[in-house]
């Protein structure tokens, strides 16, 4: 069978805690001033706890297969109740778990501990996410039109194989990496040039360029040399930055109707963008709208997937239709 997108990356457990016996107080001794306070020894109520499946890879893989894309997912989990878990919601979503190993380790697992302020900390076992490796791949079976790429562990060795296969058999990548990946800027530079779409936020555009996070037009003027697909910058509450080499596009951000939990929305705005470029790959703007709605209808409930649109909903909820986008030619 031939894919019209394969995702990969993790593929992770999540269990969402909420406690008003969680507090948050300032401390010194932790990045940022503030720390998660629960008393010592003892034994807190937990009015409520939810289980949902996670990771980039299987995150990205739901939002292709809403959007009516024949997809699957290449990720690693545990031969346990988690990863067995993992893989039937998956297809459950129609996406193909043909691709994905079981080993011996436990599957990645996150803790997710809420206050009643909404900030959290989040516990990360990486588990047998990490154990993603190219040897692990049946790539004579690899057939696919687009790969979706997101965190890999800082598995540059991985990526290169990536990319090496995607050049031989003509595969277009988007690529959302992770942080560990952009901690090696020199090895993950060469590899750039060969991506399609390139999704990242704006401290992360910033180290990919090495221009300041400040200067978003000097940002693009390097990014658009050093990857001359389609770039992302995502700016949180800010909107989105795009350049595809010819126009630079500035969007806002769609009102939410509540927020509940951003848990994925980063997922489902880039699996979004890449999605409707895949369908209309020389409309920018409807991309800017998939991507935005759907990280909307994300955060608006709790998990990483949910409310992932379909393309029926994008095409005919009228909340999607509007959104502010400036347009500049460059």
């Amino acid at each position: 069978m031939t894919f019209d997108v394969i995702t990969i990356g993790t593929a992770t457990r999540d269990a969402f805690i909420k406690s008003k016996d969680f507090h948050v107080d300032r401390d010194l001794h932790v990045l940022g001033g503030k720390g998660l306070v629960m008393p010592l020894g003892a034994k807190l109520e937990i009015p409520d706890i939810y289980f949902s499946t996670g990771g980039g890879a299987t995150n990205s893989a739901v939002t292709f297969a809403r959007q009516g894309f024949k997809t699957a997912c290449i990720a690693v989990v545990g031969d346990d109740v988690s990863g067995n878990t993992v893989i039937r919601e998956l297809e459950r979503e129609r996406v193909k778990s043909g691709f994905i190993r079981k080993e011996k380790k436990p599957t990645a697992y996150s803790i997710l501990l809420e206050p009643p302020s909404g900030e959290r900390t989040v516990l990360v076992y990486r588990g047998a996410s990490e154990d993603l490796e190219g040897k692990l791949v049946p790539w004579a079976r690899v057939r696919t039109r687009w790969f979706y790429i997101s965190s890999l562990a800082g598995n540059i060795r991985l990526l290169r194989r990536v990319v090496d296969f995607a050049r031989k058999k003509n595969i277009k990548i988007a690529y959302n990496p992770g942080g560990k990946e952009l901690k090696q800027r020199e090895k993950l530079l060469p590899l750039l040039k060969h991506v399609s779409i390139l999704i990242a936020n704006r401290e992360e555009a910033s180290l990919i360029t090495g221009v300041s996070y400040k200067n978003e037009k000097a940002i693009f003027k390097k990014w658009d040399i050093m990857s001359p697909g389609i770039n992302v910058m995502t700016d949180a509450r800010n909107g989105v930055w795009v350049s595809d080499g010819v126009r630079r596009y500035k969007a806002g951000i769609y009102k939410e109707k509540k927020i509940v939990d951003r848990t994925g929305a980063g997922d489902a705005f880039g699996s979004g963008f890449a999605a409707s470029i895949m369908r209309k790959p020389k409309d920018v703007i409807r991309a800017i709208k998939l991507g935005s709605a759907n990280a909307t209808a994300k955060v608006e409930g709790m998990g990483a997937k949910y409310g992932l649109l379909t393309r029926r909903e994008f095409e005919s909820e009228k909340r999607w239709q509007r959104l502010a986008i400036k347009t500049v030619k460059i």
